[in-house]
């Protein structure tokens, strides 16, 4: 259900939270174990240097995952996301949504949510935007209001940001802001690199 394209502005406008799946989204979805059954993720740069520049924008991130797994962990934690804002392991995604933005002390209405694949509907359904990568699933794509140019892992969750951020009118200011000579003041936080 793409929307026209005043509506998606309309909806990125009111955007206060992103709430991002992680297989699939954040990852190209491969599943990688180690010789001792270490599980191993690639998360994309690009996404995470979106996730700060959107932290950076005054924009919540969290995470609703339905997989419990250490690298989702060392990954939020290297980005900054809050503990609080994490859900691994989720069995119900409807109800989990809620409480993220419950957490969040925001309402539905003003969470975007990037899925994949079908245990994503429950949530997909009840927020303000709801977006997927390029290769998610068709009943994912029939049913967002977003559908990015990029494949999970690949820089999806980057197209979501820099779609929201320009429909808020901030993009362009952020690009001046890095041309004219580096980040935007704050960015690593206090003396502090954050990698992306």
């Amino acid at each position: 259900m793409l929307q026209p394209a005043e509506d998606l502005i309309a909806r990125a406008r009111g955007v206060r939270a992103l709430v991002l799946d992680v297989d699939g989204v954040l990852t190209d979805a491969t599943l990688i174990y180690g010789a001792r059954g270490e599980s191993l993720k690639r998360f994309s740069a690009r996404d995470g240097f979106a996730i700060k520049t959107a932290m950076q924008e005054g924009l919540s991130i969290a995470i609703l995952s339905g997989r419990l797994a250490p690298p989702i962990k060392a990954r939020v934690t290297d980005l900054g996301i809050a503990p609080d804002h994490v859900i691994q392991g989720s069995r119900n995604k409807r109800t989990d949504i809620t409480t993220l933005a419950d957490r969040l002390g925001i309402t539905l209405h003003e969470v975007a949510f990037m899925g994949d694949d079908l245990p994503d509907l429950p949530a997909l359904t009840r927020v303000g935007l709801a977006a997927c990568p390029a290769d998610a699933a068709p009943e994912v794509r029939e049913r967002c209001h977003l559908v990015a140019p990029s494949a999970g892992g690949r820089g999806a969750v980057r197209d979501l940001i820099e779609m929201i951020l320009r429909a808020r009118g901030r993009w362009d200011a952020i690009v001046d802001a890095w041309a004219a000579g580096g980040p935007p003041e704050g960015f690593y936080g206090p003396s502090r690199k954050v990698r992306s």
